[in-house]
Protein backbone atom coordinates (compact mmCIF):
# COMPACT_ATOMS: atom_id res chain seq x y z
CA UNK A 1 0.00 0.00 0.00
CA UNK A 2 1.38 3.39 -0.69
CA UNK A 3 1.91 5.65 1.75
CA UNK A 4 2.06 9.75 2.45
CA UNK A 5 4.44 11.14 4.82
CA UNK A 6 2.75 14.11 7.12
CA UNK A 7 5.60 16.50 7.69
CA UNK A 8 5.77 19.84 9.52
CA UNK A 9 7.30 22.09 12.20
CA UNK A 10 6.71 20.99 15.62
CA UNK A 11 3.37 22.00 16.69
CA UNK A 12 1.37 23.05 13.17
CA UNK A 13 -1.35 20.37 13.94
CA UNK A 14 0.85 17.54 12.41
CA UNK A 15 -0.34 15.05 15.28
CA UNK A 16 -3.57 16.44 15.77
CA UNK A 17 -4.52 16.05 11.83
CA UNK A 18 -3.29 12.26 11.80
CA UNK A 19 -5.50 11.66 15.05
CA UNK A 20 -8.32 12.68 12.67
CA UNK A 21 -7.62 11.01 9.54
CA UNK A 22 -7.12 8.00 11.01
CA UNK A 23 -10.04 8.31 13.86
CA UNK A 24 -7.84 6.87 16.88
CA UNK A 25 -5.62 8.71 19.72
CA UNK A 26 -2.31 6.63 18.43
CA UNK A 27 -0.52 10.48 17.51
CA UNK A 28 0.31 11.69 21.22
CA UNK A 29 -1.00 15.22 20.47
CA UNK A 30 0.91 17.43 22.86
CA UNK A 31 1.86 21.06 23.22
CA UNK A 32 5.83 20.78 22.88
CA UNK A 33 7.88 19.44 19.67
CA UNK A 34 9.09 16.26 19.58
CA UNK A 35 5.71 14.36 21.03
CA UNK A 36 5.90 12.20 18.22
CA UNK A 37 9.15 10.60 18.33
CA UNK A 38 8.69 7.61 16.11
CA UNK A 39 6.51 7.14 12.94
CA UNK A 40 3.16 6.36 13.70
CA UNK A 41 1.37 4.39 10.82
CA UNK A 42 -2.55 4.82 10.08
CA UNK A 43 -4.76 3.28 7.41
CA UNK A 44 -7.09 5.85 6.12
CA UNK A 45 -10.52 5.27 4.01
CA UNK A 46 -10.88 7.12 1.12
CA UNK A 47 -14.26 8.86 1.19
CA UNK A 48 -16.16 7.52 -1.83
CA UNK A 49 -19.76 8.86 -2.45
CA UNK A 50 -20.13 6.18 -5.07
CA UNK A 51 -20.41 3.48 -2.55
CA UNK A 52 -23.81 3.76 -0.93
CA UNK A 53 -25.76 4.21 -4.30
CA UNK A 54 -23.87 1.32 -5.73
CA UNK A 55 -24.88 -0.83 -2.97
CA UNK A 56 -28.20 -0.13 -2.80
CA UNK A 57 -28.38 -0.82 -6.81
CA UNK A 58 -26.98 -4.67 -6.23
CA UNK A 59 -29.43 -4.62 -2.42
CA UNK A 60 -25.97 -4.92 -0.24
CA UNK A 61 -25.30 -3.18 2.80
CA UNK A 62 -21.63 -3.95 2.93
CA UNK A 63 -19.52 -1.01 2.11
CA UNK A 64 -15.65 -1.72 1.62
CA UNK A 65 -14.08 1.93 0.33
CA UNK A 66 -10.12 2.08 -0.38
CA UNK A 67 -7.73 2.88 1.75
CA UNK A 68 -3.67 4.64 1.50
CA UNK A 69 -1.27 4.60 4.57
CA UNK A 70 -0.70 8.13 6.14
CA UNK A 71 2.45 8.05 8.39
CA UNK A 72 2.81 10.96 11.22
CA UNK A 73 6.48 11.91 10.95
CA UNK A 74 8.53 13.21 14.20
CA UNK A 75 8.58 17.55 13.54
CA UNK A 76 11.25 18.89 11.88
CA UNK A 77 13.72 21.95 12.44
CA UNK A 78 15.87 23.81 10.93
CA UNK A 79 19.57 22.21 10.92
CA UNK A 80 17.64 18.74 10.29
CA UNK A 81 20.11 18.20 7.14
CA UNK A 82 23.01 18.44 9.62
CA UNK A 83 21.16 15.79 12.07
CA UNK A 84 19.36 18.86 14.43
CA UNK A 85 16.73 17.94 16.67
CA UNK A 86 15.50 14.68 15.07
CA UNK A 87 16.35 15.40 11.44
CA UNK A 88 18.23 12.29 10.73
CA UNK A 89 15.40 10.37 12.00
CA UNK A 90 13.19 12.58 9.93
CA UNK A 91 14.83 12.72 6.65
CA UNK A 92 15.42 8.89 6.73
CA UNK A 93 11.32 8.66 7.24
CA UNK A 94 10.26 11.09 4.52
CA UNK A 95 12.82 8.94 2.25
CA UNK A 96 10.43 6.19 2.67
CA UNK A 97 7.30 7.53 1.92
CA UNK A 98 5.74 8.03 -1.41
CA UNK A 99 4.12 11.94 -1.05
CA UNK A 100 4.18 14.45 1.05
CA UNK A 101 1.57 16.31 3.18
CA UNK A 102 2.74 19.55 4.44
CA UNK A 103 0.99 20.90 7.70
CA UNK A 104 1.23 24.93 7.72
CA UNK A 105 0.04 27.00 10.84
CA UNK A 106 -2.45 29.78 9.69
CA UNK A 107 -3.74 30.34 12.99
CA UNK A 108 -2.63 32.61 15.43
CA UNK A 109 -3.26 31.27 19.41
CA UNK A 110 -0.94 32.60 22.10
CA UNK A 111 -1.58 29.13 23.94
CA UNK A 112 -0.34 27.19 21.36
CA UNK A 113 3.90 27.96 21.35
CA UNK A 114 5.44 28.27 17.43
CA UNK A 115 9.19 26.42 17.23
CA UNK A 116 9.88 29.72 14.68
CA UNK A 117 8.59 32.63 17.44
CA UNK A 118 5.97 33.75 14.69
CA UNK A 119 3.26 32.23 12.43
CA UNK A 120 4.52 32.40 8.83
CA UNK A 121 3.67 29.70 7.08
CA UNK A 122 5.61 30.48 3.89
CA UNK A 123 9.00 30.96 5.87
CA UNK A 124 7.61 27.62 7.42
CA UNK A 125 7.55 25.67 4.58
CA UNK A 126 10.76 27.24 3.27
CA UNK A 127 12.21 26.07 6.25
CA UNK A 128 11.13 22.07 5.82
CA UNK A 129 11.63 22.62 1.91
CA UNK A 130 15.07 24.19 2.39
CA UNK A 131 16.10 20.66 4.48
CA UNK A 132 15.31 18.61 1.71
CA UNK A 133 17.15 20.56 -0.59
CA UNK A 134 20.05 20.39 1.31
CA UNK A 135 19.80 16.66 1.81
CA UNK A 136 19.40 16.00 -1.54
CA UNK A 137 22.19 18.18 -2.66
CA UNK A 138 24.70 15.85 -0.57
CA UNK A 139 22.67 13.02 -2.29
CA UNK A 140 23.17 14.16 -5.47
CA UNK A 141 26.94 14.99 -5.21
CA UNK A 142 27.20 11.42 -3.49
CA UNK A 143 25.52 9.47 -6.20
CA UNK A 144 27.48 11.91 -9.70
CA UNK A 145 30.41 10.54 -8.08
CA UNK A 146 29.76 6.70 -8.28
CA UNK A 147 27.85 7.25 -11.68
CA UNK A 148 31.34 9.19 -13.13
CA UNK A 149 33.39 6.01 -12.44
CA UNK A 150 31.03 4.03 -14.46
CA UNK A 151 30.45 6.41 -17.21
CA UNK A 152 34.45 5.87 -17.45
CA UNK A 153 33.99 2.49 -18.14
CA UNK A 154 31.39 3.38 -21.22
CA UNK A 155 28.18 2.74 -19.01
CA UNK A 156 25.52 4.15 -20.96
CA UNK A 157 23.28 4.37 -18.48
CA UNK A 158 25.63 5.92 -15.81
CA UNK A 159 26.20 8.58 -18.35
CA UNK A 160 22.98 9.64 -18.86
CA UNK A 161 22.88 9.37 -15.24
CA UNK A 162 25.72 12.16 -15.12
CA UNK A 163 23.86 14.19 -17.20
CA UNK A 164 20.63 14.48 -15.26
CA UNK A 165 22.97 14.70 -11.67
CA UNK A 166 25.24 17.71 -13.06
CA UNK A 167 21.79 19.60 -14.18
CA UNK A 168 20.23 19.23 -10.45
CA UNK A 169 23.27 20.63 -8.85
CA UNK A 170 23.09 24.08 -9.87
CA UNK A 171 19.42 23.70 -9.84
CA UNK A 172 19.21 22.53 -6.08
CA UNK A 173 22.26 25.04 -5.07
CA UNK A 174 19.49 27.88 -6.20
CA UNK A 175 17.14 26.40 -3.51
CA UNK A 176 14.98 24.99 -5.79
CA UNK A 177 12.86 21.79 -5.22
CA UNK A 178 14.21 18.49 -7.42
CA UNK A 179 10.72 17.92 -9.50
CA UNK A 180 10.75 21.46 -10.46
CA UNK A 181 13.55 21.01 -12.99
CA UNK A 182 12.54 21.34 -16.46
CA UNK A 183 13.23 17.74 -17.88
CA UNK A 184 12.03 15.53 -20.69
CA UNK A 185 9.64 12.27 -20.27
CA UNK A 186 12.39 9.89 -19.74
CA UNK A 187 14.70 12.12 -17.34
CA UNK A 188 11.37 12.16 -15.20
CA UNK A 189 11.80 8.63 -15.07
CA UNK A 190 15.53 8.60 -14.72
CA UNK A 191 14.87 11.29 -11.76
CA UNK A 192 12.51 9.05 -9.62
CA UNK A 193 15.60 6.42 -9.42
CA UNK A 194 17.96 8.89 -7.78
CA UNK A 195 15.03 8.94 -4.69
CA UNK A 196 15.43 12.48 -3.89
CA UNK A 197 13.32 13.99 -1.20
CA UNK A 198 12.60 17.59 -2.84
CA UNK A 199 11.04 15.45 -6.27
CA UNK A 200 8.04 13.67 -4.40
CA UNK A 201 4.27 15.18 -4.96
CA UNK A 202 3.51 17.58 -2.46
CA UNK A 203 0.37 19.14 -0.54
CA UNK A 204 0.09 21.80 1.56
CA UNK A 205 -2.60 21.59 4.61
CA UNK A 206 -3.34 25.00 5.75
CA UNK A 207 -4.65 24.59 9.27
CA UNK A 208 -7.35 27.25 9.74
CA UNK A 209 -9.21 28.09 12.94
CA UNK A 210 -12.61 26.75 13.19
CA UNK A 211 -14.48 29.40 12.00
CA UNK A 212 -12.47 30.29 9.10
CA UNK A 213 -12.93 26.98 7.67
CA UNK A 214 -16.24 28.14 5.94
CA UNK A 215 -14.42 30.88 4.19
CA UNK A 216 -10.79 30.32 4.07
CA UNK A 217 -10.16 33.32 1.93
CA UNK A 218 -10.91 35.39 4.94
CA UNK A 219 -7.47 34.23 5.91
CA UNK A 220 -4.96 36.44 4.74
CA UNK A 221 -2.05 34.10 6.08
CA UNK A 222 -3.81 31.39 3.74
CA UNK A 223 -4.24 33.29 0.78
CA UNK A 224 -0.90 34.42 0.58
CA UNK A 225 0.35 30.68 1.01
CA UNK A 226 -1.77 28.98 -1.69
CA UNK A 227 -0.81 31.89 -3.99
CA UNK A 228 3.01 31.40 -3.05
CA UNK A 229 2.59 27.63 -3.40
CA UNK A 230 0.80 27.21 -6.68
CA UNK A 231 3.53 29.84 -8.23
CA UNK A 232 6.80 28.83 -6.38
CA UNK A 233 6.28 24.98 -5.91
CA UNK A 234 3.56 24.37 -8.30
CA UNK A 235 1.48 22.66 -5.21
CA UNK A 236 -1.92 22.25 -4.37
CA UNK A 237 -3.03 23.31 -1.13
CA UNK A 238 -6.50 22.22 1.25
CA UNK A 239 -8.24 24.06 3.83
CA UNK A 240 -8.39 22.36 7.07
CA UNK A 241 -9.00 22.99 10.36
CA UNK A 242 -7.35 19.85 12.55
CA UNK A 243 -8.91 20.84 15.68
CA UNK A 244 -12.31 20.41 14.13
CA UNK A 245 -11.51 17.41 12.32
CA UNK A 246 -10.82 16.04 15.30
CA UNK A 247 -13.80 16.55 17.06
CA UNK A 248 -15.84 15.73 14.09
CA UNK A 249 -13.58 12.10 13.94
CA UNK A 250 -15.43 11.27 17.56
CA UNK A 251 -19.00 11.88 16.80
CA UNK A 252 -21.73 9.80 14.87
CA UNK A 253 -21.61 10.39 11.47
CA UNK A 254 -25.65 12.07 12.06
CA UNK A 255 -24.49 13.93 14.96
CA UNK A 256 -21.13 15.04 12.39
CA UNK A 257 -23.27 16.15 9.51
CA UNK A 258 -25.55 18.63 11.74
CA UNK A 259 -22.49 19.75 12.70
CA UNK A 260 -21.00 20.91 9.78
CA UNK A 261 -24.25 22.13 8.46
CA UNK A 262 -24.34 24.29 11.58
CA UNK A 263 -20.33 25.43 10.75
CA UNK A 264 -21.65 26.52 7.35
CA UNK A 265 -19.71 23.29 5.44
CA UNK A 266 -20.94 20.97 3.25
CA UNK A 267 -17.55 18.54 3.92
CA UNK A 268 -15.29 17.81 6.20
CA UNK A 269 -11.85 19.25 5.51
CA UNK A 270 -10.24 15.83 5.85
CA UNK A 271 -12.19 14.32 3.22
CA UNK A 272 -11.37 16.83 0.33
CA UNK A 273 -7.39 16.11 1.74
CA UNK A 274 -7.65 12.91 1.77
CA UNK A 275 -8.89 12.82 -1.68
CA UNK A 276 -6.53 15.13 -2.92
CA UNK A 277 -3.84 12.98 -1.11
CA UNK A 278 -5.21 9.78 -3.24
CA UNK A 279 -4.85 12.21 -6.27
CA UNK A 280 -0.92 13.17 -5.97
CA UNK A 281 -0.11 9.10 -5.25
CA UNK A 282 -1.59 8.77 -8.62
CA UNK A 283 -4.52 6.71 -7.66
CA UNK A 284 -7.88 6.02 -8.61
CA UNK A 285 -10.24 3.46 -7.48
CA UNK A 286 -12.41 1.04 -9.81
CA UNK A 287 -15.40 -0.45 -8.43
CA UNK A 288 -16.91 -4.09 -7.92
CA UNK A 289 -20.85 -4.74 -6.99
CA UNK A 290 -22.49 -7.96 -5.98
CA UNK A 291 -24.80 -9.41 -2.59
CA UNK A 292 -21.56 -9.80 -0.59
CA UNK A 293 -20.10 -6.42 -0.91
CA UNK A 294 -20.09 -2.62 -2.91
CA UNK A 295 -16.16 -2.41 -2.44
CA UNK A 296 -13.36 0.61 -4.37
CA UNK A 297 -10.22 -1.21 -5.19
CA UNK A 298 -7.11 0.94 -5.69
CA UNK A 299 -4.89 1.13 -8.59
CA UNK A 300 -1.90 3.29 -9.99
CA UNK A 301 -3.43 5.32 -13.08
CA UNK A 302 -2.63 4.12 -16.48
CA UNK A 303 -2.77 0.38 -15.39
CA UNK A 304 -4.25 -2.05 -18.16
CA UNK A 305 -6.95 -4.45 -17.58
CA UNK A 306 -5.00 -7.47 -15.97
CA UNK A 307 -2.90 -5.66 -13.42
CA UNK A 308 -6.19 -4.49 -12.19
CA UNK A 309 -7.82 -7.85 -11.76
CA UNK A 310 -4.21 -8.62 -9.77
CA UNK A 311 -5.40 -5.89 -7.57
CA UNK A 312 -8.40 -8.27 -6.32
CA UNK A 313 -5.97 -11.32 -6.42
CA UNK A 314 -2.80 -12.32 -8.24
CA UNK A 315 -3.98 -15.05 -9.80
CA UNK A 316 -6.77 -13.17 -11.54
CA UNK A 317 -3.96 -11.23 -13.84
CA UNK A 318 -2.39 -14.21 -14.79
CA UNK A 319 -5.95 -15.86 -15.73
CA UNK A 320 -7.43 -12.93 -17.20
CA UNK A 321 -9.68 -13.47 -20.17
CA UNK A 322 -12.15 -10.27 -20.42
CA UNK A 323 -13.33 -7.69 -18.16
CA UNK A 324 -17.38 -6.20 -18.26
CA UNK A 325 -17.15 -2.60 -18.25
CA UNK A 326 -19.62 -0.11 -16.98
CA UNK A 327 -19.22 3.91 -16.14
CA UNK A 328 -20.24 4.01 -12.43
CA UNK A 329 -22.72 7.10 -13.98
CA UNK A 330 -23.87 5.14 -16.45
CA UNK A 331 -24.96 2.37 -14.50
CA UNK A 332 -26.72 4.43 -12.26
CA UNK A 333 -28.60 5.80 -14.91
CA UNK A 334 -29.63 3.08 -16.32
CA UNK A 335 -30.55 1.32 -12.94
CA UNK A 336 -29.60 -2.31 -13.17
CA UNK A 337 -26.25 -3.81 -14.63
CA UNK A 338 -29.32 -5.69 -16.96
CA UNK A 339 -30.38 -2.19 -18.03
CA UNK A 340 -26.95 -1.59 -18.80
CA UNK A 341 -26.68 -4.10 -20.96
CA UNK A 342 -29.82 -3.85 -22.87
CA UNK A 343 -28.28 0.15 -23.34
CA UNK A 344 -25.24 -0.72 -24.76
CA UNK A 345 -23.61 0.96 -21.76
CA UNK A 346 -21.87 -2.55 -20.73
CA UNK A 347 -18.66 -3.39 -22.91
CA UNK A 348 -16.12 -5.91 -22.91
CA UNK A 349 -12.76 -5.11 -22.75
CA UNK A 350 -9.47 -7.28 -23.80
CA UNK A 351 -5.96 -6.97 -22.22
CA UNK A 352 -5.11 -3.27 -23.67
CA UNK A 353 -8.38 -1.92 -21.88
CA UNK A 354 -6.66 0.97 -19.69
CA UNK A 355 -8.92 1.39 -16.70
CA UNK A 356 -10.23 4.77 -15.90
CA UNK A 357 -11.71 6.16 -12.56
CA UNK A 358 -15.22 4.84 -11.62
CA UNK A 359 -15.37 1.82 -13.80
CA UNK A 360 -17.43 -1.02 -12.55
CA UNK A 361 -16.27 -3.95 -13.28
CA UNK A 362 -17.02 -7.71 -13.68
CA UNK A 363 -13.28 -9.88 -14.22
CA UNK A 364 -13.86 -13.13 -16.34
CA UNK A 365 -10.67 -15.49 -15.65
CA UNK A 366 -10.05 -19.01 -16.32
CA UNK A 367 -10.57 -21.82 -13.81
Amino acid sequence: MLQAGIVGLPNVGKSTLFNALTKTRKAEAANYPFCTIDPNVGVVQVPDARLTPLAKLVNTTTLIPAAIEMVDIAGLVAGASKGEGLGNKFLANVREVDAIVHVVRCFEDEDVIHNMGRVDPIADAEVIMTELILADAESVTSQLQKNLKKARGQDKDAAANVSLLEKLIPHLDEGKPANLLTMDEEEKERLKTFHLLSSKPMLYACNLKEEEIADPNCNALFTAFKQWAATQQDAACCAISAKMEEELSELEDEEAREYLEAMGVADSGVSSLIQATYDLLGLASFLTAGEKEARAWTFRKGMNAPQCAGVIHTDFEKKFIKAEVVSYKDLIEAGSMAAARDAGKLRLEGKEYIFSDGDVVLFKCNA
